[in-house]
């Protein structure tokens, strides 16, 4: 029973120590997750903080876009009021009658201008219609210089030019900044982009360290029962041990009490005892 007892106690030990090394494994697997979902998180936010950033840039030259075109706006409306009584001189006198209002040709250019700005063309279509903008340019500069014959028309065709001019600057500068601020746009989509993917790739790493960290728990529940296995059978097995142990000493003391008689026996006989065997005596208080 004893050799079965320490047979099992054995096979409890080696599964104890099977229990605990998987255990801390799983422990530094787990760290290792957790290292790594730290550091993803932390991407994930230096990602969302610079998306924050050129989306604030972003707003701030939208913001400023709206203002410019409300300054072109009011300019070019200002410079077709002058644009206008020219207008209405060329149609009092026939020999402008023949050529395009420049108000119209004006309008076309803005239009024009703005398509550019606004729409996606070929390499093609864009210079076509860069080349129509200089042709009714230059059809309005003839008409201008025409017109710049008369006096009167001269200083208000030179106050349209010079509000055109500033227009027609802070319109530069319009698509500038909406450029500007579609880089930034552009450049906030692309982080919040990498912050969706750090995102995920951090979640699936707190997903790993729960479950490393859920089986090195069980692996550690096991280690412990093995552990009060363990405990159990040296219990037992000390119990058996100390049992044996004193049956031995039992059994012993039975065969010195014996010859102890024996020698007892012979010194009533008048037999001469030994010094070890006069000790023998003593110790089992037979003298």
């Amino acid at each position: 029973m004893l050799d079965e007892l320490i047979e099992k106690r054995k096979k409890a030990l080696s599964e104890s120590e099977q229990h605990k090394n998987r255990r801390n494994e799983l422990n530094a697997l787990a760290s290792s997750h957790a290292k790594e979902r730290n550091k993803l998180n932390g991407q994930t936010r230096e990602f969302v903080e610079e998306a924050q950033k050129n989306k604030e840039l972003r707003d701030k030259y939208n913001t400023e876009v709206k203002e410019l075109k409300v300054q072109r706006n009011e300019l070019n409306a200002q410079a077709n009021e002058y644009f206008g009584e020219i207008e209405s001189f060329k149609k009092e006198h026939s020999s402008f009658k023949r050529n395009s209002s420049v108000k119209e040709l004006q309008r076309q250019i803005e239009s024009m201008e703005f398509r550019q700005q606004t729409e996606v063309f070929s390499t093609d279509k864009e210079r076509e219609l860069i080349d129509k903008i200089k042709q009714m340019k230059a059809a309005i500069k003839e008409q201008e210089d025409e017109l710049e014959q008369n006096k009167d028309l001269k200083t208000k065709l030179q106050s349209a030019r010079d509000l055109r001019k500033e227009a027609s600057d802070i319109h530069d500068r319009v698509t500038e900044v909406a450029e500007l601020a579609q880089n930034h746009h552009d450049q906030m989509v692309e982080f919040y982009r990498k912050a969706d993917q750090s995102r995920e790739s951090a979640d699936a790493e707190h997903k790993a360290f729960v479950e490393a960290q859920e089986s090195a728990d069980e692996e550690h529940q096991a280690f412990i029962a093995c552990q009060k296995e363990l405990r159990d059978y040296d219990k037992v097995i000390s119990g058996l041990h100390n049992k044996k142990k004193k049956s031995k000493v039992t059994k012993e003391q039975r065969q010195v009490r014996q010859e102890a008689e024996r020698i007892f026996e012979l010194f009533k006989g008048g037999e001469k005892l030994t010094t070890e065997d006069i000790l023998l005596l003593q110790r089992s208080k037979l003298i």
